[in-house]
């Protein structure tokens, strides 16, 4: 091996160590930071005192930097519904993202008539016929940092609500003249 090529391999080898251990902004994966469970320090906006009814803190940032979720309800061909997610400043963090506040990234809980059913990290789910029976009922979206923070405006948490009416299935065929 040449002076040159080992210089080079080894400048390699050093520029790798050095970038590693700085990480990527954004919403990736690192297991191996971060504990689970904690609030990040992270300077991405407020952890307030309040929580959510889940006991998650609130983490507040101005309206112009903060997340948006809208949510559209609609059957499906299986009996079910299927729930779509509209955001908009907001990327949903991979599995396994670290557990840190990164601003705009994390996921989605969905909750129906406040019980959580799924946590999201895609903008499509199919929500069970057995989560939704007979009767008008609420379906709830709502953003969280990957730290478990609930991102909020003004002290409200960013979610967002469709009220969807489930009739009763039909215990007779249809008859026809």
């Amino acid at each position: 091996m040449s002076w040159t090529s080992w210089r080079r391999r080894a400048l390699t080898l050093l520029s790798v160590c050095v970038l590693l251990p700085l990480g990527v902004q954004g919403c990736g994966t690192d297991e191996a930071r971060g504990g689970a469970g904690a609030i990040s320090p992270s300077p991405v906006g407020k952890v307030l005192d309040d929580t959510d009814e889940a006991g998650r803190h609130l983490r507040e940032v101005g309206k112009e930097d903060a997340p948006e979720v809208g949510v559209e309800v609609t059957p499906d061909a299986a009996g079910g519904w299927g729930v779509r997610l509209s955001l908009r400043h907001f990327r949903f963090s991979p599995a396994g993202a670290r557990s840190k506040a990164v601003p705009g990234c994390g996921l989605a809980s969905l909750f129906v008539d406040g019980r959580p059913v799924a946590r999201l990290r895609a903008p499509e789910y199919h929500l069970a016929p057995r989560l939704v029976p007979h009767g008008t009922h609420h379906v709830t979206a709502r953003l969280y940092a990957d730290d478990g923070t609930v991102w909020a405006v003004q002290g409200k948490p960013v979610q967002s609500t469709a009220d969807i009416t489930a009739s009763a299935a039909e215990t007779e065929p249809a008859s026809t003249p």
